[in-house]
């Protein structure tokens, strides 16, 4: 069965779009027979798409610290939970789990999960694929600044299609399954 990470706010954000977006991610992932692993919180965006992966009948993987579940924001209802010492084991338990990535709007710890992710792509750590669904313009700025990064010479022009944009719940789910092509290392030929 293949499995999607998905990261994504533990609050719902001002906009209800962002909260119909995760729910309409989790019925789709749910509809396609993929398993969802995500951060293995009850709350925000992370609470909506996993409750609508398990409401189709879907099974859900959740990954959490043991720092969170002490804060009592853990799902008690998914398929599976997943108990680990350190974000950082969370965030390489999840990646390791999934055949790609996406991201949903988030705070920090939705920055962080996403930019590692990308690094480990771009390295050749990982062949998870990431995508940064664009809900009514969430990620555009993110694309700019990447872009603007790019054009200064800190990010090679090969390794920003990385970042995968989508515009609806089946592309981003399309593209997470895509494979990645074959990257060119990082400090492959150099600039001069």
């Amino acid at each position: 069965m293949p499995s999607i990470a998905v990261y994504c706010g533990s609050n719902p954000g001002f906009n209800p779009a962002y909260l119909a977006a995760a729910s309409e991610v989790g019925a789709a992932l749910a509809a396609r027979n993929i398993r969802l692993v995500y951060g293995g919180g009850s709350v925000g965006l992370m609470g909506a798409v996993a409750d609508a992966v398990l409401a189709g009948g879907g099974q859900v993987t959740g990954v959490i610290t043991e720092h969170l579940v002490a804060k009592e924001v853990g799902h008690h209802g998914l398929t599976e939970l997943q108990v680990v010492g350190s974000m950082h084991e969370r965030k390489a338990r999840m990646v390791a789990l999934a055949h790609g990535v996406i991201c949903l709007p988030g705070g920090f710890g939705t920055l962080d999960e996403m930019f590692e992710a990308l690094t480990w792509a771009q390295l050749g750590l990982s062949e998870a694929p990431v995508v940064l669904y664009d809900i009514d313009g969430f990620w555009t700025p993110m694309f700019a600044a990447i872009e603007t990064i790019a054009a200064e010479g800190f990010i090679r022009p090969q390794h920003v299609p990385l970042a995968r944009r989508a515009t609806s719940a089946d592309q981003a789910i399309d593209l997470a399954l895509t494979p990645l092509e074959k990257q060119l290392g990082k400090w492959t030929e150099r600039a001069q």
